[in-house]
């Protein structure tokens, strides 16, 4: 019984996360956003090749992440198998696109080399190329300075402490990381979209939805609802 109102109250958070198109709303506003990718770790399964990647060296999700001038996390995608690059997983999530044409300037780093319209990458000496020039590293200096800020956003999802490593299947996790985006945005109201469903028709959703648990009457406010789940739920499970 206990796990199914912690997965019910995870599908629940999930659901009233805001995808792109709402997210959009408020990242059109920003001077210029934050690109990044982070890689969350999970255990080997059975269909383990899709999940590998090569270059963090070990198994896991995809999951890209917008964040603002100031790295404060904005919207975060679903989970891609790790074997996904970066550029591959924006292009899929037509996070590119969707920048573009909202003409938000957007700056990432190497590994979306190649997404143009209004995506900024750094320049990058090619093998049979001279060196970048005095003027070009000075460029990538100052687009690191930029760029390492979005830093905090992934830092912010890796600070929960279920990502730490997925013990669960990795479908789950795209619905994982959606509870969390809504959590972190109803804690800290400034990062919030303006399309996030209202908290109180997310805890009577909750009731409705479970009728029968005895700690519902308690549960008043989104972070005690994540507290009532939290000791059940150390990880996840499927």
């Amino acid at each position: 019984m206990a796990w199914r109102h912690v997965r019910g109250a995870i599908d629940l958070l999930a659901v009233t996360a805001d995808d792109l198109t709402t997210a959009m709303k408020s990242i059109r506003l920003l001077a210029y956003a934050i690109l990044d990718g982070t890689q969350v770790p999970i255990d080997r399964v059975a269909d383990q090749k899709p999940y590998y990647s090569g270059k963090h060296r070990r198994h896991g999700v995809n999951v890209q992440v917008i964040a603002d001038p100031a790295g404060r996390l904005i919207w975060a995608s679903a989970a891609l198998p790790g074997s996904v690059d970066g550029l591959t997983a924006a292009r899929t999530h037509t996070i590119i696109d969707t920048l573009t044409n909202a003409n938000v300037m957007t700056f990432a780093d190497k590994a979306y080399q190649g997404a143009r319209g209004s995506i900024r990458t750094p320049f990058k000496r090619h093998r049979y190329r001279p060196k970048l020039s005095r003027w070009q590293k000075k460029v990538n200096r100052a687009h690191a300075k930029i760029r390492a800020i979005g830093e905090r956003a992934n830092a912010t999802l890796r600070t929960w402490k279920v990502l730490t490593r997925l013990r669960c299947s990795p479908h789950r996790a795209t619905r994982i990381g959606k509870a969390i985006l809504v959590l972190h945005h109803d804690a800290n109201p400034t990062y919030r979209g303006y399309g996030s469903m209202p908290r109180d028709r997310t805890l009577r959703i909750w009731r409705h939805r479970f009728p029968d648990s005895l700690e519902s009457d308690t549960i008043t406010t989104l972070p005690g609802l994540w507290s009532y789940i939290t000791p059940r739920n150390p990880t996840c499970r499927e």
